[in-house]
């Protein structure tokens, strides 16, 4: 007879197979916005290509000697329209000038006059994106229309309408400054959207909760984490100025005639197009390419920082 002070236990065998679970690292850092982004474009071979170009067209820019010891300013008539000799891999433009060396130094032009523009148009609109996003109101409504006014005027309009008048003082800054001081309300708005949406997170709550002041906040807490659009609105907003720079230097109002550039060269060009198109042709697969890596860099950086973009695909 077995003790009634003790029991026992049937237990039914397990026959299911134990599930591995995610081991926590840790050692690893901490996950955030930026690093996931790292982790996506990395993998990406479009960006390594749109790099690559970037690259080579800044080095352009800033070292043009590295890839040419050619003054693009020294033209003979007796190479006009030459093709292809030693060390002028391009050949000559109808007036005898160097045509992959105004190319290279058409650069330094065409991305000074970009990157001025967008730093330009990228203070302006977070400025006023920010203060309209944060502090609402009747500062809001005025800064906004304000915004709408410049949004609806085409900026390379309002560019080409102050370079004529200014014809006297054409230089990489006037017109920098044309492009960058009536591109800005594009930017301002995404800057807005987004700051309106960081404002409401609980960190915004905590910070006004222990004291700090609006301005405090706005500058350490909210600029910082909602100016992740800004990054891709310029990248984008630099193959645009380069661009607008080229268009109006083609239409004959951008930079004067002493300055190597992109757009000039393609406006020169026109005179002997059917004579001698390559001098038309490789300046514009030059700005094509450019644009191109500015661009692609835009939308890859833009895809990688949205969340329901990477679970698309």
């Amino acid at each position: 007879m077995s003790d009634p002070t003790t029991q026992n236990h049937y237990v039914a065998p397990v026959e299911t197979e134990t599930i591995s679970v995610d081991a926590v690292r840790v050692g690893e850092k901490p996950s955030n916005l930026w690093r996931d982004a790292w982790r996506d474009l990395r993998r990406r071979p479009l960006f390594w290509f749109a790099v690559f170009l970037a690259a080579v067209f800044v080095l352009m820019s800033f070292w043009p000697t590295l890839f040419t010891q050619v003054n693009p300013r020294v033209c003979e008539l007796t190479y006009s329209n030459e093709g292809p000799t030693a060390g002028h891999p391009l050949g000559y433009n109808f007036q005898g000038c160097d045509i992959y060396a105004r190319v290279v130094w058409g650069a330094q032009t065409s991305l000074a006059v970009g990157l001025i523009a967008t730093v330009i148009s990228a203070v302006l609109g977070l400025i006023m994106g920010a203060i309209a996003g944060f502090y609402g109101g009747w500062l809001d409504a005025l800064l906004s229309r304000v915004g709408d006014i410049f949004f609806a005027i085409p900026y390379i309009l309002a560019a080409l309408v102050v370079m004529t008048v200014l014809s006297d003082y054409r230089s990489v800054w006037t017109l920098a400054l044309a492009i960058g001081g009536f591109s800005w309300a594009s930017t301002a708005r995404v800057v807005r959207a987004e700051i309106l949406r960081v404002r409401q997170a609980d960190f915004v709550m905590a910070s006004r909760a222990l004291g700090l002041s609006q301005f405090k906040t706005l500058v350490t807490h909210v600029v910082p984490n909602g100016i992740a659009p800004l990054l891709v609105v310029s990248t984008l907003g630099l193959a645009a100025a380069i661009v607008a720079e080229a268009t109006l230097s083609f239409l004959g109002v951008g930079l004067d005639g002493t300055v190597v550039s992109w757009g000039k060269d393609i406006s020169q060009a026109q005179a002997a197009l059917r004579v001698a198109p390559m001098s038309l042709i490789y300046p514009s697969i030059a700005l094509t390419l450019a644009v191109l890596a500015f661009v692609s860099l835009g939308e890859l950086i833009r895809d990688a920082i949205d969340p329901k973009a990477r679970a698309r695909r």
